[in-house]
């Protein structure tokens, strides 16, 4: 069902579900298994998380950026709070983020859900993050970043102080851009890369083939060739699944190559999926991603932001150094609010999740 919502009037100061203070932790997980780190400096998954905290927390602004000269906002939470008194479990929500981005330009989702009575964790994928060099396999393989969340959540349940605080009952995923796709995977949708490459290859000038982080390693095509070199094993398994059954509900936001995914795959997903895209996004526009979920997925729900919402608009809100120096990413349209979008958006995740999850209080 397609759906466009009004924007916001005025900017919403909390949402309608928030009741908990917000802590802000970090995890570093080391698979034990043999993986793809798609060339990445670092053979760990470093991981952000955002969890219901002790009514006694005392949140402080938190940022992106140089302590002195922040580019990014990104959201209140207190580092380190202590988890709520009781045995209460939780919601958890894996994030993934967009190409070249990283787990914390979620955190204005993260935050919200937190606040509502999630536990959210997301995952600095390798080879494909802000927080170390990027790498051509980082951009290219993309369904290897699916078995990054299946890992995040096997380490986040094994772990002594956030994992007893997780209902195992209740796990899904949301995503950014690609990120979109990530969580997708989990669901059961399966990749084509020859659908990507055929277009870019008729369609060269197009925004999806010439993504601004992809700009130091040529078209895509050019960075397939590269690819081919070293990591053969993956690309043979491009179309396999990567779903996890233990993913019960998929919100995807912005989602980019979703074309790529084939028919028959999103076909066969049962779980249920809602999809969010601004009118106005280049990078991933809706006809050739959330239109094309929406027609061949059962149980997914689409929503079109009317106007002038963009793709970037997803991230966190810029300050004002940000919009100076990161204009691709920090300036939105006139009359676009980027506070306002994300807390709809976080209002819409929030009850989706809800909903699909069958939240109550906790047990």
């Amino acid at each position: 069902m397609k759906r466009k919502f009004a924007l916001l009037i005025c900017c919403m100061a909390t949402l309608a579900h928030a009741q908990n203070k917000v802590g802000l932790t970090t995890r570093t997980f080391h698979p034990k298994e043999a993986r793809n780190w798609r060339g990445a400096q670092a053979k760990e998954l470093h991981c952000t998380i955002w969890y219901p905290a002790a009514g006694s927390a005392v949140e402080t602004k938190q940022i992106i950026g140089p302590p002195d000269a922040p580019l990014f906002e990104a959201g209140s939470a207190m580092p380190h709070a202590e988890l709520p008194p009781s045995l209460s479990q939780f919601p958890l929500i894996v994030l993934s983020h967009g190409t070249g981005g990283s787990a914390l330009q979620l955190a204005w989702l993260g935050t919200a859900l937190a606040r509502a009575g999630f536990i959210a964790i997301a995952v600095d994928h390798p080879g494909n993050n802000a927080t170390e060099p990027y790498t051509a396999e980082g951009f290219v393989l993309w369904w290897e970043r699916a078995t990054d969340l299946t890992e995040v959540i096997d380490g986040i349940l094994a772990d002594g102080d956030i994992g007893p605080h997780i209902d195992t009952s209740r796990i899904a995923a949301a995503g950014f851009s690609i990120g979109g796709y990530t969580v997708l995977e989990l669901a059961g949708a399966r990749t084509d890369v020859s659908v990507l490459y055929d277009f870019c290859h008729a369609h060269p000038a197009e925004t999806a083939c010439r993504v601004p982080e992809m700009k130091d390693f040529g078209s895509p095509e050019q960075m397939l060739q590269t690819v081919r070199k070293s990591s053969g094993e993956s690309l043979a398994r491009s179309a396999d699944s990567f779903r996890d059954p233990r993913v019960k509900a998929v919100f995807a936001i912005a989602p980019a190559v979703s074309e790529t995914q084939t028919a028959d795959s999103l076909h066969q997903i049962r779980i249920p999926i809602e999809v969010v895209v601004g009118a106005a996004d280049t990078i991933a526009p809706a006809a050739r991603n959330a239109d094309y979920l929406r027609a061949n997925t059962h149980n997914l729900r689409e929503t079109v932001l009317p106007g002038q919402v963009a793709h970037y608009t997803f991230l966190d809100t810029c300050t004002a150094a940000g919009k100076s120096q990161l204009p691709t990413y920090c300036n939105d349209a006139a009359g676009v609010n980027r506070d306002t979008i994300h807390a709809q958006v976080a209002e819409m995740a929030i009850t989706f999740f809800t909903r699909s999850l069958r939240m109550g209080k906790g047990k």
